[in-house]
């Protein structure tokens, strides 16, 4: 297929407004809304049940509106089938088709639009090629890896040339080796097409390593949206400190602030507050301290350079300290210290 033209890049645009869905007197999704400039990588962000993988659903089709529009590239497409949207969807598992190789599953959709068999196996090789499985034509599904098999399976998603590929968990069945390197290919692919990725995701850091912008959704509504530089570096509340991870609730003046664990400081001298070291855990390049400062547990991180110099051990007593522009405001009052 080779990298799109300038027109083919602008394609993609999606709006989504009040998008609303309810199961009996269950809602799953509430007023989402979000505008997604073409050609971005979004990840939905969020813990299990919190309604990104409804989202999805209903931008693929999948799943039906209660109220709200979706548009894509300026017309409504809440009410077509999924084959006329413009999008497509790779599932989780990925949903070969065990029967057919590896080219016969590429061409499968076009086979069934009934075009010519030479002009499928054509694009489905170009596809192929694209995503470094060119080699595997013949192969069946059960004899390839879980990684090969993804890599089928967005071969398969895009040879119907979608304005919008939609991505439900792609990364959580495979190892954590093997998932960082799909991210990376993940990522070039999408440079490559100019095409807008939605990507569902629980983890922060696949959604840190992939986005232009991240959606973190909490009970069925968006909680925080932009750039991963600031969902981690300015939360809005306490629930995606927490859950963006390496952040402290503090409380100053009455406040909640955000405050990043790798400048929460660590002394020997007084001034700040009192705690005792309950645990240090070594993760290679860093090393994180747990802090029990009165029965509130707060984290230091710090280098494995300056842990190696200052040897904190279980049980030290040490105080916390930071500097105050290294806190930020969030916008609920549930600290922690």
């Amino acid at each position: 297929m080779g990298t799109p033209s300038d027109e083919k890049q602008l394609h993609g645009e999606l709006d989504l407004r009040q998008v609303t869905k309810q199961f009996g007197d269950a809602i799953a999704v509430n007023s989402f809304t979000q505008h997604f400039p073409a050609g971005q990588y979004v990840c939905l962000l969020g813990p299990s049940g919190c309604g990104k993988s409804t989202t999805l659903r209903m931008i693929a089709g999948h799943e039906s509106l209660s109220s709200g529009d979706i548009q894509l590239d300026g017309r409504s497409i809440s009410h077509l089938r999924p084959a006329q949207r413009g999008t497509a969807m790779m599932f989780q598992s990925y949903a070969l088709f065990p029967h057919l190789s590896v080219l016969e599953n590429v061409a499968f959709s076009l086979k069934m639009r009934g075009v010519d068999v030479a002009v499928r196996n054509r694009k489905a090789l170009e596809l192929l090629e694209l995503v470094h499985m060119d080699g595997f034509v013949e192969r069946m599904p059960d004899q390839l890896s879980g990684g090969q098999q993804q890599r089928v399976a967005l071969a398969r998603a895009l040879i119907t040339e979608p304005s919008v590929l939609l991505l439900d968990e792609p990364l959580s069945a495979l190892d954590p080796f093997l998932r960082i390197r799909m991210r990376a290919e993940l990522s070039r692919l999408q440079r490559e097409l100019g095409m807008t990725f939605i990507h569902v995701t629980h983890s922060q850091d696949e959604a840190m390593a992939l986005s232009d912008r991240v959606v973190l959704m909490n009970n069925s509504v968006i909680e925080q949206a932009g750039t991963p530089e600031e969902i981690f570096n300015a939360p809005q509340t306490s629930f995606v400190a927490k859950f963006m991870g390496g952040h402290n609730i503090v409380e100053v003046d009455g406040r909640a602030y955000a405050l990043r664990t790798d400048r929460t400081r660590l002394s020997t001298d007084s001034g700040g507050v009192t705690a005792q070291v309950s645990n240090v855990e070594f993760l290679g390049r860093s090393v994180d301290i747990s802090l029990d400062c009165s029965g509130v547990e707060l984290v230091a991180s710090m280098s494995d350079g300056d842990y190696n110099r200052d040897r904190i051990r279980t049980g030290d007593n040490l105080y916390v300290h930071w500097m105050r522009e290294d806190l930020y405001e969030l916008s609920d009052t549930s600290a922690a210290v």
